[in-house]
């Protein structure tokens, strides 16, 4: 199977979750999901009254730098690790 079908087979299984995972592992996956589809964080920061979206920034742009292929599979590999966890 392709790491494409994989990475949107793995995507769609995170939406079948029946319990809610930690805030920190749902910025994990966020964070992993975007640089995966969008690649670098090339957005400007949200405000400091904004904390949903600023904490959802920076887990984004600590992930900078890592091609989409990788972020891909580590993507695969952390929701994987995440289903067998809260399934």
């Amino acid at each position: 199977m392709s790491l494409d079908k994989l990475f949107e087979d793995a995507a769609e299984s995170v939406k079948t979750l029946t319990t809610r995972p930690s805030d920190e592992e749902l910025l994990e996956i966020y964070a992993l999901y975007k640089q995966a589809t969008v690649g670098d964080n090339e957005t400007s920061k949200p405000g400091m009254f904004d904390l949903k979206g600023k904490a959802k920034w920076e887990a984004w742009n600590k992930k900078k730098g890592i091609v989409k292929e990788t972020a891909k599979q580590a993507y695969i590999d952390y929701v994987n690790k995440i289903l067998d966890k809260y399934k």
